[in-house]
C-alpha cells in the first residue's frame, strides 16, 4: 500500500477493511471473534473499537496462513465450527458465509471462485469425480494447473476438533517455507473427509487489497451496492456512479440525492427532501421536504421540516433548525437554535445564539461571539429585523420584535419592540479633491 497505515486499516465506504469482515462475522451470531494480528500490529488493535470485544492473537512469527490460524485455535471449543475469513477482503456477505457454514457440517467448507485471470491464486484441483483433491499454490503449481480457472479464496469453515488436526500435520516443504493453511484440503481429502465447495454470490465478495488501485475499485464496488439498495428503498438517485455513502443513510419516501454527495456518519433524511449536488452531510437529520441546496456542509446538526439551506451554506455542530427556517448562500451556522419561520438569507454568521421565530437577519450580519477567551451568547426575540453588516457583540438580547438598523454595532440588549442603532452622523466635505499619483518624467 506505500503507507504507515497497515493496510487492514484503509478504509472501504468510511470504516477499515478489517471492521468490514468483522461486521460480517458478527452478522452470522459467531459465539467469538479472534483477530490474529502480526508484529507491529499493536496499530490496528487501537484503529477497532473496543466495544466489538474480539480475542486478539499476537503471530509472533509470520510463518504462513496454516501457522496464523493455529494461534487462534487453544481457546476455541472442539465441538465449534471454525470460519476463516481475511482482514483485506472486506465485501464478503454474510449469505455467503451461512453457505460456507453449511458446507462445513460433517467434513470442510471451502470457498472458491472462477477467475478469467487467476494468476497469483492457489488452484482447486479436482479429481475425475469432481471432487476436490488438493489446492496447489501458484509458485508450486505446474504448468497445467496454472490453466485451471477455479481458485480458492482462502475462505473456509470446518469443526475446530478436524481444523487442529489437519493444521498439527501440516509441514512447510514448499517455495514459500511456510505453513500454508490450503494444505489442509489435502489432509481432509486423505482421511476421507468430504470437501463441499461454496461459490460467492459475485466475485467482488471475494476479491483482496494489496494496492490502493485494488482499494479504489472495491470502493466503486461497495458505493453501487448501496446505491442500488437505496434505489430500490425508493430514493432517487441521480447518477448512482456519484454518490458516497460512509456510513449509515436512513430515509423516508421521495427522497432525491444529487451527483457528487457525500453522507458520513448517522444520517436521516425525511419525506421529499431534496440534498442538491456536491453537498457534504455528517450525523444530522433532517425533516420532511427540506432542500439543501448546492454546495453546502452540514454536520451534527438538526434540520426541521420545510427549510431551505444553501447554496454553499455551512450547518455547524450543535445547530439545531426549527420547521421553515431559510438559510441562504455563505452563511454559517453555529451551536445555534434557530425557530420556526426565520430567515438568515446573505453572507452571515450567526454563532452561540438563540433566535426567535419570525426573525429576518440581513446581510452581512455577525454574532460576535468570542472575546479571545470565552464564548458568549446572543439572543433574539420573535419578530426581530436585524439590518444588514450589523454587528451582535455577545453576550446581548435583541428584545421581540426590535429593529436594528443597517450597520450598526450592538454591544447592550435592546428593547422589545424599539429601533435600535449606533451610527456617526454622515457628512460631505466640501471641495474634497482625490490624491493622483504625481506623472513620471
Amino acid at each position: 500500500m506505500c503507507s504507515l497505515l497497515p493496510k487492514v486499516l484503509h478504509p472501504i465506504g468510511g470504516k477499515p477493511m478489517l471492521q468490514h469482515v468483522i461486521d460480517a462475522a458478527r452478522r452470522l451470531a459467531a459465539d467469538s471473534i479472534h483477530v490474529v494480528y502480526g508484529h507491529g500490529g499493536e496499530s490496528v488493535r487501537c484503529g477497532i473499537p473496543e466495544q466489538l470485544h474480539l480475542n486478539w492473537v499476537r503471530q509472533s512469527r509470520q510463518l504462513g496462513t496454516g501457522h496464523a490460524v493455529n494461534q487462534a485455535l487453544p481457546s476455541i471449543p472442539d465441538e465449534h465450527t471454525v470460519v476463516v475469513l481475511y482482514g483485506d477482503v472486506p465485501l464478503i456477505g454474510a449469505t455467503t458465509l451461512r453457505g460456507l457454514v453449511e458446507a462445513a457440517q460433517g467434513g470442510l467448507g471451502l470457498l472458491t471462485t472462477e477467475l478469467d485471470d487467476p494468476a497469483g491464486y492457489g488452484r482447486i484441483v479436482r479429481g475425475a469425480d469432481g471432487a476436490v483433491c488438493a489446492i496447489v499454490e501458484e509458485k508450486d503449481a505446474t504448468g497445467s494447473q496454472r490453466t485451471i480457472r477455479e481458485v480458492n479464496t482462502g475462505m473456509l469453515a470446518a469443526r475446530a476438533r478436524l481444523l487442529r488436526r489437519w493444521l498439527e500435520g501440516l509441514d512447510n516443504d514448499n517455495a514459500q517455507g511456510e505453513y500454508y493453511l490450503t494444505d489442509v484440503v489435502a489432509a481432509a481429502v486423505g482421511e476421507g473427509c468430504p470437501v463441499r465447495t461454496v461459490t460467492p454470490e459475485s466475485v467482488a465478495e471475494v476479491m483482496g487489497v494489496n494496492n490502493r488501485l485494488q482499494l479504489a475499485q472495491l470502493e466503486r464496488e461497495y458505493q453501487s451496492r448501496q446505491a442500488r439498495e437505496l434505489m430500490l428503498s425508493g430514493v432517487s438517485l441521480r447518477d448512482p456512479s456519484r454518490f458516497d455513502l460512509r456510513g449509515e443513510l436512513r430515509t423516508g419516501q421521495d427522497v432525491t440525492i444529487d451527483v457528487n454527495v457525500v453522507f458520513e456518519g448517522e444520517v436521516e433524511l425525511g419525506d421529499g427532501v431534496r440534498i442538491g449536488p456536491n453537498c457534504y452531510l455528517r450525523d444530522v437529520r433532517i425533516g420532511s421536504g427540506s432542500c439543501i441546496n448546492p454546495n453546502s456542509v452540514l454536520e451534527q446538526a438538526e434540520i426541521g421540516a420545510g427549510c431551505v439551506i444553501g447554496p454553499f451554506a455551512r450547518i455547524r455542530p450543535e445547530t439545531r433548525l426549527a420547521d421553515q427556517v431559510h438559510i441562504g448562500n455563505f452563511v454559517e451556522i453555529k451551536k445555534s437554535e434557530v425557530a420556526a419561520g426565520s430567515k438568515i438569507n446573505h453572507l452571515s454568521y450567526v454563532g452561540d445564539s438563540t433566535v426567535g421565530s419570525g426573525v429576518n437577519i440581513g446581510a452581512g450580519v455577525i454574532t460576535c461571539n468570542y472575546d479571545g477567551a470565552n464564548k458568549h451568547r446572543t439572543v433574539i426575540g420573535d419578530g426581530a429585523f436585524i439590518g444588514s453588516d450589523t454587528q451582535l457583540v455577545a453576550p446581548v438580547e435583541v428584545g421581540a420584535g426590535a429593529t436594528i438598523g443597517a450597520g450598526s454595532t450592538i454591544t447592550h440588549d435592546t428593547p422589545a419592540g424599539e429601533l435600535t442603532l449606533s451610527r456617526v452622523r454622515q457628512k460631505t466635505v466640501q471641495g474634497w479633491t482625490r490624491p493622483v499619483k504625481n506623472k513620471q518624467t
